[in-house]
């Protein structure tokens, strides 16, 4: 078994392989894994994604969302990015949920380097890049299509108009997933890109029931 720093790697042909990415355009043709609970997988999941500099507006948000998906035994996956990522993150540990990060660098570069001690709490950490990758902005493009495409759904917590987080919320519907938006103050800049998403069909919700309705 994998310890603290081993990893483990997966093709499309083993059987371990996450299933719902078998079914999304472009799988990633190799996956490096750190964790042992390769059932996480198979489980009800949900993608929390969302601005990088969240006001208190967003993180009460996802605050009130985590609590309710993890009573509701959902997965909650995201990129243990700065702020909504790593927020759903730890929001979801400290509620004694299960939570999958998809890195845009190697497993064995962890960043945000901030994020060290977070990185070894997350019950499964999953990149497509080799060992030694650094991160770089495409590369985080390029891991938006996992994290959608090992959810059921992908929930957006404030995002600007221009926002990388759009980018995952635009694979998820290429792979016919769920969309879903908080709204947000139509004073805050981070409001626009939520907007934006629920004009052009994502579900707009308040708590979970919208959620569990569309699913």
């Amino acid at each position: 078994m994998p310890g603290r720093n081993k990893f483990t790697t997966l093709t499309p042909l083993e059987k371990k392989y996450p299933y719902r990415l078998q079914f999304i355009p472009n799988p990633p043709p190799k996956l490096w894994i750190k964790g042992n609970n390769l059932n996480l997988f198979k489980k009800p999941a949900l993608a929390v994604v969302g601005s990088r500099k969240p006001s208190d507006y967003g993180r009460q948000a996802v605050k009130k969302i985590i609590s309710q998906l993890v009573k509701r035994g959902f997965v909650i996956i995201s990129g243990m990015a700065r702020g909504i990522d790593s927020t759903a993150h730890k929001l979801t540990l400290g509620n004694k949920g299960e939570t999958i990060a998809v890195l845009g660098s190697g497993l064995d570069i962890i960043y945000p380097p901030e994020n060290k001690q977070l990185y070894h709490q997350i019950q499964l950490v999953v990149s497509e890049f080799p060992l030694g990758t650094k991160p770089k902005g495409n590369n985080f493009l390029s891991r938006n299509r996992i994290i959608s495409g090992l959810s059921d759904g992908v929930i957006v917590i404030e995002a600007s108009r221009r926002s990388g987080t759009l980018n995952t919320a635009r694979h998820a519907a290429e792979q016919g997933k769920e969309v879903f938006a908080v709204p947000g103050p139509i004073t805050s800049p981070t409001s626009e890109g939520t907007a934006w998403l629920i004009k052009n069909g994502a579900k707009l919700i308040y708590d979970i029931e919208d959620i569990i309705e569309e699913l």
